[in-house]
């Protein structure tokens, strides 16, 4: 069993970004560092090492003198988080559908049901387990570094994907294109994973154009 050591400025990260993430932080809201702190038990160095990270990770930004506060949700990152997805991710899920074996697919198929489970947990908690599962389908081909692209895309549209799930039916719409995705997978159709990967985040991308231009012009 491997036991797994967080760092504190690690442990700071995860609780603000899952907030983040949840919406409890509102965007464009400051971010008090000196209440953080004192809430979450830690001194500053941890905190600002975990801020800058979340900086570095595009979910807000710092300000001359002023801090860090949360990025506003934009249409114009949506597009180009989903553009590059599409790039990479369809034909990456596709790979992983030709090469992989019994034990890849009890874990994809663990993956899912980890999501579905996940529907009445925090919206943190159903962000993590989309990006799971989506990772799930591109591990066994293999490429680290498509790979490694493909978990900091999710990672950085996990907003995104909260934003999308909240209107009725969306939830259930995702989950019939997830088991359709993961019922082709299993089966080692490659060419209907990609395609319907590609369908997949092309209708999240185009329905997210219109939910946030219209919260925009609000």
């Amino acid at each position: 069993m491997s036991i797994v050591v967080r760092t504190l400025s690690e442990q700071v990260f995860e609780i603000v970004r899952e907030r983040i993430v949840a919406g409890l932080i509102r965007p464009e809201s400051p971010i008090r560092q000196d209440a953080l702190a004192a809430e979450l038990g830690v001194s500053k160095i941890p905190l600002r090492e975990a801020l800058a990270r979340l900086a570095h990770d595009g979910l807000i930004q710092g300000h001359a003198n002023r801090g860090y506060s949360v990025l506003p949700l934009s249409p114009h990152e949506a597009n180009e988080i989903y553009a590059l997805r599409l790039a990479i991710e369809p034909s990456a899920a596709a790979a992983g559908a030709r090469v992989a074996d019994a034990a890849a697919r009890v874990l994809a198929t663990a993956a899912l049901a980890a999501l579905e489970d996940a529907q009445a947990s925090t919206a943190s908690e159903i962000a993590v387990r989309h990006r799971q599962f989506h990772l799930a389908l591109v591990r066994p081909a293999d490429r680290p570094l498509t790979t490694d692209l493909v978990e900091r895309l999710a990672m950085l549209a996990e907003r995104y994907v909260i934003a999308h799930l909240a209107p009725a039916g969306r939830y259930a719409r995702a989950h019939r294109e997830h088991r359709d995705m993961l019922d082709a997978w299993t089966m080692g159709d490659a060419d209907t994973v990609e395609r319907a990967m590609i369908r997949h985040l092309a209708s999240t991308r185009s329905d997210l154009q219109v939910e946030l231009g219209d919260q925009r012009s609000r």
